[in-house]
């Protein structure tokens, strides 16, 4: 049985039990997501876009789900302590793919279960809902439209500004090895501001594949800065497909740490739909053992003036693989564009391996666009300057690749975070980030 066949025929065998846990909305797009995957099915390795991860091969094991929507006998808000404290965020949780704690609404800031506001709300969320995952036709994207059930939804109206950073804590939480579907939409509408805080955490010895879409639109005047912060483990297997549509004068800063994992694919689609719109895109990656995590982005200039900047850094240890695919389309028309696009890898040992392809397709005559990447290792003279200073040569490595990673991190916009970083990758870097202190639903 290849990959799509068993998810083709548990479709077919569980399609009612899984339209009776979801609304309307969520049901209205599925069987048109099943026809594209069932004729489709995932993309080999010569499609440009995944010729660094075989999907197939991610998708082939055989992992429980949640189709009834049981209660996970777990209570986050007592159980768990993340590694980022004293945020001062809004804190909240999703245990695998299900929103923890209700409804939520302060200020006009809507943050509830997806499943539940669509039945209060069917119209308003059927016009936001897989309308950019929809129109991808990526095989995860509609993977995950025909089987989730639930998800996320944080709406900012307009010209509200959220005082303080939403974090949420995505918990994978199993007594099987469980695949989770995780579905988020977020609208921040004209002049609204919103910091949001995703965090990816494992909390049992379990293999978990996780599919996540996040759709988020970003209208005119608004501002979204979004931060995604993965720390699982080795047995986590984490595809990610991020949709981001921006307005006219709209400013998305959009941020990816992949701290700990076993194998994760991160695909960025971001498109400037109004004039005047910016996007800045940072990824920080730390990789070893036989990690693998692999970036791919596609950022797209419809409109005149509009600018886009990309920087993502990895550093690989060990046997531990990266990739970086990043695509700027400037299409007819979008005039005054300005980009750039920089990827830049250190590998720590000879085993590793970095692959990096940044694109630019321009089709018009009067842009600022350009793009570049390295991959090098530890320089080998600064390693002897400093242990003829008495440092240590593991010492050495480490203040090495803390100053190369940190410039990702000091781009960050959110402080407090951007602190707590910089002392997480100096614990991961020396081996000591391993499960967040005080989790109590580890042991």
């Amino acid at each position: 049985m290849n990959s799509e066949q068993q998810y083709i025929d548990l479709y077919k065998q569980a399609r009612q039990l899984i339209s009776d846990h979801a609304p309307q909305v969520m049901n209205d797009v599925r069987e048109a997501a099943f026809g594209r995957f069932a004729e489709k099915g995932f993309p080999t390795r010569k499609v440009e876009r995944y010729k660094y991860t075989d999907m197939a091969a991610l998708f082939a094991p055989d992992y429980g789900l949640n189709l009834q929507r049981l209660q996970i006998p777990a209570d986050p808000y007592k159980a768990f302590r993340c590694d980022v404290p004293n945020l001062s965020t809004s804190l909240f949780f999703m245990v695998n793919d299900s929103f923890y704690g209700g409804k939520h609404k302060d200020d006009e800031v809507v943050i509830a279960s997806l499943g539940e506001y669509a039945k209060a709300h069917p119209e308003w969320v059927a016009r936001y809902y897989n309308r950019l995952a929809g129109s991808d036709e990526a095989a995860v994207s509609d993977l995950n439209t025909m089987l989730c059930q639930d998800g996320l939804l944080v709406y900012v109206p307009r010209g509200v500004k959220t005082g303080r950073t939403i974090q949420v804590i995505n918990i994978l939480r199993a007594d099987v090895d469980l695949m989770v579907n995780r579905r988020v939409l977020i609208v921040v509408e004209e002049g609204a501001e919103l910091k949001m805080l995703f965090c990816d955490h494992a909390a049992d010895d379990r293999r978990f594949l996780t599919t996540q879409v996040i759709e988020a639109f970003v209208g005119e005047r608004a501002s979204l800065d979004l931060y995604c912060l993965e720390e699982t483990h080795y047995k986590n297997v984490r595809v990610s497909n991020v949709y981001i549509d921006q307005q006219r004068d709209s400013r998305v800063n959009h941020n990816v740490i992949t701290l700990h994992n076993g194998i994760t694919r991160n695909k960025l689609d971001l498109t400037l739909s109004g004039e005047g719109a910016e996007c800045q895109c940072y990824g920080c990656v730390i990789a070893d053992k036989h990690q693998h995590v692999d970036n791919n982005t596609l950022i797209t200039h419809r409109v005149p003036h509009c600018t886009s900047n990309q920087l993502y850094k990895y550093v690989l240890d060990d046997q531990a693989t990266g990739a970086f695919a990043g695509r700027v389309l400037v299409e007819h028309g979008a005039q005054q564009t300005a980009s750039q696009m920089t990827n830049q890898n250190l590998c720590a040992t000879r085993e590793a391996r970095m692959y990096t392809q940044p694109m630019l397709e321009i089709y018009a005559d009067d842009v600022k666009c350009a793009h570049g990447s390295t991959v090098g290792q530890l320089n080998e003279a600064a390693l002897f300057y400093m242990q003829q200073r008495g440092i240590s040569l593991a010492e050495a490595k480490v203040l090495l690749q803390n100053a190369f990673i940190n410039e990702v991190i000091d781009k960050m916009q959110l402080d407090p975070l951007r602190d707590r970083l910089h002392y997480l990758v100096e614990k991961r870097f020396r081996g000591e980030l391993n499960k967040c202190k005080g989790c109590r639903l580890c042991k």
